[in-house]
């Protein structure tokens, strides 16, 4: 996708403060953090959202590349949330999967 934010950023056309990579995933630091430590991973092929995956290695790379933020973050043993809003009622708002990596503090559920 030409226009896609996430997109643009794996091509580096948008700069981003790059936590880890892999060969299908990049992780990098949300503009917008909720928690001290918060962290985008995204596969480096476009899926709008969850809903548009059919492979469950594309999910499954997010969610190796999400511990291994973790542990570069040094919150791999307190404990930190992974999450993907999928869709505007789940609260999507840019339209390619990403999961976030939350974590640094205490987390309480439902947040808010």
């Amino acid at each position: 996708m030409d226009d896609c934010l996430f997109c643009r950023i794996v091509r580096g056309e948008i700069p981003s403060t790059k936590v880890a990579d892999s060969a299908t995933c990049l992780a990098f630091r949300d503009i917008a953090p909720k928690a001290p430590v918060h962290v985008l991973v995204i596969p480096r092929t476009h899926y709008d959202s969850a809903n548009d995956v059919s492979d469950a290695a594309v999910v499954g790379e997010m969610v190796l590349l999400a511990k291994e933020v973790a542990r570069a973050e040094r919150i791999l043993d307190a404990g930190y949330r992974m999450v993907i809003n999928t869709g505007v009622d789940g609260g999507q708002t840019v339209g390619h999967l990403h999961l976030h990596v939350l974590g640094g503090r205490g987390l309480k559920w439902p947040p808010g």
